[in-house]
């Protein structure tokens, strides 16, 4: 009964689309266009942006943005998977981590005041840290892999065994990040992947990680449905304004320099995180 509610509630959000404001499609252009370029930045810009410049609830932005990642991934898993660019004994460990995580995480907000100062001042700081993180990724990440992969060679091999439990971990610390934050599965979770796989194709991980993400930012999402914190007339504006954008950012793709644009994305991140973690 109460999701038959819930989604008679969200028709006749969808149904008032005249009532959106052009600047959620313009930000969803805008964030698009960068995912398109670079691959990342859907949820490490996209909920500070509803935060910081639309003044959305913490727990509304997250909750609108993992549904909104889970739609507009959707077409990134198909173009990965008729490539073949999927290894999916990798994404089933990440996912025997991160469902169980997403669902305690939807669980625990489920039952605190998620409009108390508290609640919406804890969601800010892990976001701000995570897109500090998410940054120092993004500008050091050929530093980072090669010392950890030094390091690797100087303590021998890490067994298939070992490999498997860790891909597990990382599914578990993704499902609670994500599911706290929308941000995490990106670059964070790219970077673990390739330390832990060295040998496979680096297309391969990105496949597999895009992949991994929309099970999970869609049992966020709808989790957060169900709680009653999507904003569905945001949501129908953002993806007007992302799918364009997405497209237009993989034709520009080609004739920029993706190093230069990584690093106005970090640098944007580390700003934007600063205006989160110190307002």
């Amino acid at each position: 009964m109460y999701w038959s509610a819930q989604l008679l509630q969200g028709l006749v959000n969808l149904s008032l689309i005249g009532s959106f404001q052009p600047l959620y499609s313009f930000s969803g252009f805008f964030v698009g266009m960068l995912v398109g370029i670079t691959g990342v930045g859907g949820g490490s810009l996209m909920t500070p942006l509803l935060v910081l410049l639309f003044g959305v609830h913490p727990a509304t932005a997250v909750g609108t943005d993992l549904l909104y990642a889970a739609i507009t991934k959707t077409a990134g898993t198909a173009v990965h998977g008729m490539h073949g660019r999927v290894n999916w004994k990798v994404v089933s460990l990440l996912a025997s981590g991160s469902v169980p995580a997403a669902l305690a995480m939807l669980w625990i907000m489920a039952g605190v005041n998620r409009e108390s100062p508290a609640v919406a001042h804890a969601i800010t700081l892990s976001l701000g840290c995570l897109l500090l993180l998410t940054a120092l990724m993004l500008i050091f990440r050929g530093q980072i892999l090669q010392a950890i992969r030094k390091w690797r060679s100087e303590r021998g091999t890490i067994s298939p065994r070992n490999i498997a439990l860790l891909t597990v971990i990382l599914g578990l610390m993704l499902g609670t990040l994500v599911t706290m934050t929308s941000v995490g599965a990106g670059a964070l979770g790219v970077t673990v992947l390739l330390v832990l796989y060295p040998q496979t194709d680096v297309r391969e991980i990105v496949g597999s990680d895009i992949v991994h993400a929309v099970p999970l930012t869609l049992i966020g999402g709808m989790g957060y449905w169900f709680i009653g914190e999507i904003n569905w007339t945001m949501l129908f504006a953002l993806l007007v304004g992302s799918i364009p954008g997405i497209v237009a950012g993989s034709l520009l793709a080609p004739r920029l320099h993706e190093r230069s644009v990584r690093i106005i994305l970090a640098v944007t991140l580390a700003i934007v995180a600063c205006k989160l973690l110190f307002p």
